[in-house]
């Protein structure tokens, strides 16, 4: 404790002066008067609750402070009042994957998570478990969705509430009418007992873990509280009271969904084939929807997120909580809407690997501040133990951001490493191949297994879209060498082993195409040359500035060999 302690009260105030104070709490929140000041943060006793809000396939800027037209009071009251982190990141963009990664503070290649299907969980810790042993009560409340056949408690846990898989919007979802006729509900498992279902889901999780909040009238204990939304994970349900909300918003998909020459040059033959796909704009989930449409859903589906916040917020703020609890709000992964004609996540692009995250904390974390720094989903696991004064244990790959969040170090001074993104090919969605990424100062490398296709280079200082690929310009050859060999070293598991995991296949998977759209893409127009070249075996070798020569000479390479 002591070191957090240290850390919360160390907070750079300028010249003295105290953080801004906190605004009115915002719609959902009116009824409450508003906060007096908070207290300096040394007349704490107790350590630091913890609110986790774990958002499902929530876009980077899918907040009301970022869109024009979308409304989203209680999220942005945090962005207002607390700090946001621009360039939050994850290290394996999908469901499973990723939720993993948040809980045991490990990548893909050492949980052994990797898609999601029936990934093991034998042999994990997840970091409630240090918690609770740091005389913390826990609860979980929402979606779990590592494999689907059970919704069982899992360990490190003193409250649970959960639903095997994906789960439903609404209790009558996926039951027939005959069912639904019967009594039969959608259920939750409560504490390792079947619940019927009564609500929207959003609405239900929440009142759960008020309900939860709420058993510890005395405040006895410091809390961790992880709320695990599946808004807004396709296919979006609006609850009744927002639905239509955004009938008339005005969408605007970004530039790059249209398929044209200059959107599809420098990109890979996959990501050009997509767009006609599950996965793809022209044909997204199979359907005919206009995806105008689908953001508006999706939208409307954020808003009772919204509404849950609102409703936490305020319960904090009567009950004398907010000055010593942390709120920290983030999403599993990213989300395309249409960008490079690609919809939903899983590969290396910036709206799939970005993700919102918003911390909270009144008296201890700066109002309306920024950090610029690449915090990973992989970071979160240590600082909620930092905050409780545990020591990060040795299996745990992240690195504590809290010296960020209070200001004890700037964005340049905290050091986290590289940028390693993962992602293993799934049968059941084979659009997109096992993608391997590495960004260092801005600068990002992407490579592909198993596929015959193009290698990326962004520069994201200048192209913060992805739409240049630099992978063949000269200026960038010693970026592209060295940022291969680090992604190939750094991607190595606890074992020193370089493994590509797969699961069990058990059908063809989503391969259709739309009928009339878009046809296979061709290779790139710089392969086609004539035979017999003296350069015919120059790609063989390891990229280097008398490999580039050589090729630009028209005259053979050898490694070693005078030229």
């Amino acid at each position: 404790m002591a070191i957090l302690r240290n850390r919360l009260r160390t907070i750079a105030l300028s010249g003295g002066a105290l953080f801004a104070a906190l605004s009115p709490l915002p719609a959902a929140a009116e009824n409450a008067s508003a906060p007096a000041p908070a207290p300096a943060p040394q007349q704490a006793e107790k350590p630091m609750n913890v609110i986790f809000v774990l958002v499902d396939d929530l876009r980077f800027d899918a907040m009301g402070f970022l869109t024009p037209g979308l409304k989203t009071p209680n999220i942005d009251f945090l962005r207002k009042n607390g700090t946001y982190f621009p360039n939050a990141v994850v290290t394996s963009s999908l469901c499973s994957p990723s939720r993993a990664t948040i809980l045991t503070g490990q990548t893909a290649r050492n949980h052994g998570v990797i898609d999601n299907h029936q990934s093991s969980e034998e042999g994990l810790i997840f970091f409630p478990q240090y918690l609770q042993q740091a005389g913390y009560r826990t609860g979980f409340f929402g979606k779990w969705h590592m494999g689907d056949d059970t919704d069982a408690p899992r360990p490190g846990f003193d409250r649970w509430v959960s639903f095997k898989g994906q789960g439903t919007y609404y209790p009558t979802d996926g039951i027939s009418p005959e069912g639904i006729k019967e009594g039969q509900r959608q259920t939750l498992n409560v504490d390792g007992k079947h619940v019927n279902r009564k609500d929207y889901i959003t609405t239900e999780l929440t009142d759960y873990a008020l309900d939860w909040l709420k058993e510890d009238k005395k405040d006895t204990q410091p809390f961790f509280l992880y709320l695990s939304h599946k808004a807004v994970h396709s296919d979006p349900e609006p609850a009744p009271e927002h639905k239509g909300e955004y009938a008339d918003l005005d969408v605007t998909l970004p530039a790059s969904a249209a398929n044209t020459p200059e959107n599809n040059a420098g990109k890979p033959l996959w990501v050009q084939n997509q767009r006609n796909s599950w996965h793809g704009i022209d044909f997204p989930y199979h359907t005919d929807e206009d995806f105008h449409d689908y953001v508006r859903r999706y939208f409307e589906t954020l808003s009772s997120v919204d509404d849950s916040v609102g409703r936490i917020l305020t319960y904090l703020h009567k009950n004398d909580l907010d000055k010593n609890t942390m709120v920290v709000f983030y999403s599993d992964n990213g989300y395309l809407f249409g960008d490079h004609g690609l919809i939903d996540k899983r590969n290396a692009y910036e709206p799939s690997v970005r993700v919102p995250m918003l911390v909270y904390a009144p008296g201890h974390v700066p109002a309306n501040k920024t950090v610029d720094a690449v915090v990973r989903n992989l970071d979160l696991a240590p600082t909620f133990l930092d905050v409780a004064g545990v020591a990060e244990p040795s299996q745990m790959e992240g690195t504590s951001f809290l010296p960020l969040v209070t200001g004890q170090e700037s964005a340049t001074q905290w050091k986290s490493g590289d940028f390693v993104y993962e992602y293993y090919w799934e049968w059941s969605f084979p659009q997109t191949p096992t993608t391997f990424a590495i960004e260092r100062d801005r600068v990002k490398y992407i490579q592909y297994h198993g596929v015959w296709d193009i290698e990326e280079l962004y520069d994201l200082k200048k192209d913060p879209n992805e739409m240049h690929n630099l992978i063949n310009d000269p200026a960038y050859l010693d970026n592209k060498i060295a940022l291969r060999q680090a992604l190939y070293e750094q991607l190595a598991n606890s074992k020193g082993q370089h493994d590509i995991p797969y699961g069990e296949r058990n059908s063809e998977g989503l391969v259709w195409r739309k009928k009339g759209g878009p046809r296979a893409a061709d290779f790139p127009d710089r392969w086609y040359v004539e035979p017999d070249l003296p350069t015919k075996f120059n790609g063989y070798f390891p990229d280097s500035e008398a490999k580039l020569k050589a090729d630009e000479e028209g005259k053979p390479y050898f490694p070693g060999s005078a030229q």
